[in-house]
């Protein structure tokens, strides 16, 4: 009998120390979400013709595009981000000023950044874009970015 106990003591002590794999299946540091829609009609989305996206600095993300959406990632280095939209010859610049918080994920994923205190603000001086707001002002704040499940900017044009 005192055999059985042992063996299942052994079995039980290398089934406990086993250490299952981990995998990062948590979301990461999201992206910002812009929803482009019609500024006559402010309920329906619209594409925009030949969009190019350039963050300042940085490779080109998009170009010549018909999309109707967009995901622009925010840099975590830094508390502001400034991107050129152009759509054919017009180019209007988007600045986005944020606060970072890393948040801690898990051991496998490590951390992800969060950012608060949004603030974009639009050049809307090149006939494109009219407004981020459904009453087309050319600001807007989101208190914080954390998942990518809607859109956090519209933009009107």
């Amino acid at each position: 009998m005192k055999k059985h106990y042992l063996l299942l003591s052994f079995i039980a002590l290398l089934v406990s120390s086993c250490e299952k794999d981990d995998f990062c299946i948590e979301p990461v540091t999201p992206n910002m979400v812009i929803r482009f829609y019609n500024a006559t009609n402010i309920t329906q989305t619209k594409p925009v013709e030949n969009l190019s996206v350039n963050p300042e600095g940085l490779d080109e993300l998009y170009s010549n595009a018909n999309l109707d959406s967009i995901l622009i990632p925010l840099d975590v280095t830094s508390n502001q981000i400034i991107y050129n939209l152009s759509s054919e010859s017009n180019i209007d610049v988007i600045t986005i000023n944020y606060d970072v918080e890393e948040v801690f994920v898990s051991r496998s994923c490590g951390f992800k950044a969060i950012f608060n205190n949004v603030s974009v603000s639009s050049d809307v001086s090149n006939d494109w874009i009219i407004g981020l707001t459904e009453t087309l002002e050319n600001t807007i704040t989101i208190p914080t970015i954390d998942n990518e499940t809607a859109a956090h900017v519209k933009i009107f044009h």
